[in-house]
């Protein structure tokens, strides 16, 4: 039995570690956004929870990448920050190509809420393309 859980003790250690990186990533994007995630999402905006779930699930593709293409914890650590340093770029190209996204999205625009979030699963996508080495 103890020969099927010889890997439990690297799953936990990447796992844990993308956890971590998922905090990292959160505290980030909340910090540059204009608003409060937490709070929209809390009052029920819609927008604000389908660009916020875009950004993770953007995130989230290029960290799963990193898991299974890594070669050690370190460089899985590295691939990880590559992936928070695209999707802020992404934040910048969603902002950039709808004008007034953040007031569109803190009023509960949809579309504005569809476009960040797109525009951060699209990145997302070719980020975690683009990571196997």
């Amino acid at each position: 039995m103890s020969a099927y859980l010889a890997g439990l003790p690297a799953f936990l250690t990447y796992f844990v570690t993308g956890l971590a990186c998922y905090g990292l990533f959160i505290f980030i994007y909340t910090l540059l956004t204009p608003h409060t995630e937490s709070r929209l999402i809390r009052e029920g905006n819609l927008a604000a929870i389908v660009a916020f779930l875009g950004a993770l699930l953007g995130f989230s593709l290029p960290l799963a990448s990193a898991a299974a293409h890594s070669v050690s914890l370190i460089d899985y650590a590295l691939w990880a920050l590559i992936g928070i340093i695209v999707q802020v770029i992404a934040f910048y190209i969603a902002n950039f190509t709808m004008k007034d996204l953040h007031g569109k999205i803190t009023n509960g625009d949809i579309a504005a809420g569809i476009w960040g979030g797109g525009i951060a699963l699209v990145i997302g996508i070719l980020n975690a393309a683009c990571m196997t080495y």
